[in-house]
């Protein structure tokens, strides 16, 4: 549902311009920059407490931090980020979303507080750029009341669970982002602002921004000795994200924007672009914070055997990775991706194994599992379809992804 831009300057009243350019625009890269600090500060925070309450708090915050970046997401896609009064706004935003992550690793304790208070900074800041988006559309205005209503709640339950601690601090943290998550599904999406090239860029450019994530993780070898071993897990790091890289960006990526910039303008488009992206998103990115945490340890350890916490960050997140792409397939192709879902239940298979043996031969395993299926894929599966889509020459290929 993409909006009218006005001709000429816009008034004063308004001060903001609706968005009409499919291309990201740097501000808004400057912007995603403060969320990496973010998604490191959730490593830090399961790296510092390696224990499952710790892997469960961390995915907890690094749930929440999404989904305001799934806000900012999608309100430039609405204006334009870099005019008037809104490039302001978005400074001040990055302001609050800094303190926000050095609150991060005692989200759970002594900087709770601060960190509901920063966040709740955030996405007010959020809503009261939406509520100048929509002052000349009077169906989004209806609609901003009842976010505002739930964006109020969720900021009074961070409130409320920095005041407790527990299995009741973990429930209200549960709450909010079932509250965030759960408000679009039952809603609706129709009122949304969608201009699917730049939602889709500004997708792919979190999924290169969190591998860098697992980049910085490496960064952990400065603080070992630089041995043999050392230096070849370092490598397989690199291989392992390349990996990533490959099996999003190499068919996935494409074929998702092309379905997205396919489907009809409105409600249809709107839903698409909120369960492949918004939802599903997030699973990818959770997988690449997770085998960061994996790399931190192993290059720490590589000579030994993972933990059971730490076999699982390292494969489970890797099949997590794998089983966002099964999912994200189902949703736009209606089919199952059998070599994407096969890898992912041997990889989870083999989390009992890996506590058995050195973390290099972890590392090993998981590579060759990726880069094996990535050769199957692009020789016997996609074969001379791949170069045709990656060079605009077919409109589609069903269930390519």
């Amino acid at each position: 549902m993409t909006s009218q831009v006005p001709e000429g300057p816009p008034s004063r009243r308004r001060r903001v311009e609706l968005r009409d350019r499919e291309t990201v625009k740097p501000l808004e890269l400057f912007f995603d920059l403060v969320f990496v600090l973010g998604f490191t500060q959730c490593t830090a925070l399961m790296a510092a407490q390696p224990t499952w309450a710790g892997l469960g708090r961390g995915v907890l915050v690094l749930a929440v931090i999404w989904w305001a970046w799934v806000c900012y997401a999608w309100l430039t896609n609405l204006i334009e980020p870099e005019e008037g009064a809104v490039r302001l706004a978005m400074f001040g935003a990055m302001v609050a979303l800094l303190v926000v992550a050095l609150c991060i690793p005692e989200a759970f304790g002594d900087r709770a507080l601060a960190f509901a208070v920063a966040y709740g900074v955030v996405r007010v800041g959020h809503v009261v750029l939406y509520v100048l988006a929509a002052r000349d559309r009077p169906s989004l205005r209806r609609w901003l009341m009842g976010y505002a209503a739930s964006t109020t709640a969720v900021i009074g339950l961070l409130v409320g669970a920095s005041f407790a601690d527990g299995a009741v601090q973990v429930a209200l943290w549960c709450a909010v982002i079932a509250l965030d998550w759960g408000v679009p599904a039952v809603s609706g999406v129709e009122h949304w602002q969608l201009v699917p090239g730049h939602f889709a860029e500004r997708h792919n450019l979190v999924i290169i921004l969190a591998l860098g994530e697992t980049v910085v993780a490496l960064g952990a070898g400065t603080e070992v000795e630089l041995i043999a071993t050392v230096v070849v897990a370092a490598g397989l790091g690199v291989g392992l994200a390349a990996a990533f890289w490959w099996t999003y960006f190499d068919i996935v990526a494409i074929v998702t924007e092309r379905r997205l910039t396919q489907a009809a303008s409105g409600p249809e488009r709107n839903t698409l672009a909120r369960d492949s992206y918004s939802y599903l998103h997030f699973p990818m990115v959770a997988g690449i914070v997770l085998t960061a945490l994996a790399f931190h340890e192993t290059l720490a350890h590589v000579d030994d055997p993972l933990d059971a916490v730490h076999a699982f960050a390292l494969l489970g997140g890797t099949a997590l990775y794998l089983l966002a792409h099964v999912v994200l397939r189902l949703r736009n192709a209606h089919t199952i991706s059998p070599t994407r879902l096969g890898v992912a239940i041997v990889l989870l298979a083999l989390i009992p194994v890996a506590v058995h043996v050195d973390a290099l031969v972890a590392v090993i395993t998981t590579n060759v599992l990726l880069w094996t299926m990535i050769g199957y894929e692009t020789f016997f599966v996609y074969d001379e379809r791949r170069y045709r889509l990656r060079h605009g020459l077919d409109i589609d290929i069903p269930g390519s992804n």
